[in-house]
């Protein structure tokens, strides 16, 4: 994302006007999601400067900084005390279209540990990464992922705060690390998505979703 970035979280860069993050937050609400934990690193706190307590929003926002990498699942286990017995994940740069009540029922209705909602991909949008079998995630690779997975991670996922016990704590995890595990225990679900991701971590995705955001005013 070069110069867009070298200022900012990513979250921060503005389309038509208005920050990333500002959108998330708005479609969060209106898909019932309310109470919200950001994990903050570079310049977090101009994300906090800007958005405050969320209540401008129609959300309720709190804040967990980290102050050296700890890797996304680092960062969850930083902000263990804020976060619900059940509780969502969404990346910082993604917009998606789910039915978060549905996706809920589901995980509750099944004794397992985490949810990752996928997409059938065939590498049309990214590479894809996940393999599945009925409700189970069966494989996952971040970067090495082979001809036969068609499915990519969605974006969207659902832990039981027990998971929290598999990091550890102070230290670089990534969220790869954490699937692979639950992979390995069978307690992996997984949820299909029906409609494409919108994701800003590179120039064409900018690109598309600002087309969607014209396209939908």
């Amino acid at each position: 994302m070069g110069a867009l970035t070298s200022d900012r979280p990513k979250s921060m860069v503005e389309i038509k006007g208005k920050p990333f993050l500002e959108y998330q937050l708005v479609h969060l609400r209106e898909g019932g999601i309310k109470d919200i934990v950001l994990c903050l690193g570079y310049a977090g706190g101009q994300i906090q400067e800007y958005f405050g307590d969320g209540s401008e929003y129609g959300v309720n926002l709190e804040y967990s900084y980290e102050h050296n990498q700890l890797g996304t699942a680092g960062a969850l286990k930083n902000a263990e005390r804020l976060l619900d017995d059940t509780f969502f994940t969404i990346y910082g740069d993604s917009y998606l279209f789910l039915d978060f009540a549905e996706i809920l029922s589901f995980f509750k209705s099944r004794n397992r540990l985490a949810l990752m909602t996928v997409y059938r991909n065939d590498n049309r949008f990214d590479r894809s990464n996940t393999m599945i079998e009925g409700d189970t995630v069966t494989r996952y690779s971040k970067n090495g992922a082979t001809e036969d997975m068609v499915y990519i991670d969605y974006g969207v996922n659902l832990f039981r705060k027990e998971v929290l016990e598999m990091i550890p704590a102070n230290r670089f995890y990534a969220l790869e690390d954490l699937f692979l595990r639950l992979i390995e225990k069978n307690e992996l679900l997984t949820f299909e998505a029906r409609d494409r991701f919108y994701e800003i971590g590179s120039v064409q995705g900018l690109r598309d979703f600002e087309s969607y955001i014209k396209e939908k005013a």
